[in-house]
């Protein structure tokens, strides 16, 4: 195609709808989302627990996180971390399509199970 200067110009490229613009992600999102997979793992809290939380860096679509929650006590606290970086790798990879490099688990608080049949 050539205009009145006399320049040629290329025909305009179509790019379909589903290919334009990009997709992004707010890290209080993934962190959202980071925070719920944590509380689908560990379960009811006590009540005067709080709920888990998380905070979240993400940089060239991956993401790095922190979880922050309290647990019953006695219980295997290591095996319950490890659940909860499993699950928030796959639920954070399934929902918003983001790699997980790293999640940190922060224990801030361990309650006490309340005991059947204390003798007072």
């Amino acid at each position: 195609m050539t205009t009145t200067s006399g320049e040629t110009r290329r025909p305009a490229t179509v790019v379909a709808p589903g290919e334009r613009g990009a997709v992004r992600i707010a890290d209080r999102v993934v962190a959202k989302i980071a925070a719920q997979a944590a509380r689908e793992v560990i379960g009811p809290l006590p009540k005067d627990a709080v709920a888990p939380h998380a905070t979240v860096a993400v940089h060239h679509g991956t993401a790095r996180v922190r979880v922050h929650l309290e647990l019953d006590y006695p219980s295997d606290i290591a095996a319950r971390c490890a659940a909860v970086r499993r699950h928030v790798v796959e639920r954070v990879g399934a929902l918003v399509d983001m790699e997980v490099r790293e999640v940190a688990v922060h224990v801030e608080r361990l309650h006490p199970a309340q005991r059947q049949g204390r003798a007072g």
